[in-house]
């Protein structure tokens, strides 16, 4: 018994180092922290595949609620169940509740800073890269072609450039993939 609990608590504690790391190093929300979270959790520790990390990025994604916060729940659950969930998302949230404190102590004086402003300026565009990266990484792992690579551009148009929700471009994409696998499922089924 206490060799379980002290492998859990070991398991936990890397659990929360390694979302720590993953909260603290991400700026630009949720979407910059894929990259940080696929090499810790998929290739550092190995404790999802590439297919479970994408799986559980769609869930969280689709999911209400904080994108980096839902990861860190499913991750941490998958791993070391609730203690591990909790630890996850404690870890995650806890650099930005400092940085977040701190930044509201001290608002006031540098807030017309220009130095500060032009950090910001700069770190935009490294946002979008960071962005950017784990898409192509996705795509490829997802095994995203020439006959399927107009999804996610109708998707970013849909939703960018029309206004239209992502609820409903995912529900969209959903009832279109349950679609197409039943007419797949038909066509095979006919030939036999």
């Amino acid at each position: 018994m206490r060799k379980r609990i002290d492998r859990a608590m070991g398991l936990n504690s890397k659990l929360f180092v390694s979302f720590f790391k993953i909260g603290g190093f991400t700026i630009g929300g949720g979407f910059a922290m894929i990259p940080l979270m696929q090499r810790e959790v998929v290739e550092k520790h190995g404790w999802l595949d590439e297919k479970e990390f994408i799986d559980i990025l769609a869930v969280a994604q689709s999911s209400p609620g904080i994108f980096a916060v839902n990861m860190a729940t499913y991750v941490g659950k998958k791993i070391g169940g609730a203690g591990g969930a909790f630890m996850a998302v404690l870890g995650n949230i806890m650099p930005s509740l400092v940085s977040i404190l701190a930044i509201a102590m001290f608002f006031r004086s540098f807030r017309e800073n220009q130095v500060i402003e032009h950090i910001f300026m700069g770190v935009r565009p490294a946002v979008v890269a960071l962005i950017a990266a784990p898409a192509f990484k996705m795509a490829k792992s997802l095994d995203i072609g020439w006959n399927n690579f107009w999804i996610p551009i109708v998707g970013a148009v849909l939703i960018s450039f029309m206004g239209v929700s992502p609820i409903y471009v995912i529900l969209g994409a959903g009832l279109g993939g349950f679609i197409y696998g039943w007419i797949k499922r038909r066509m095979k089924g006919g030939e036999k």
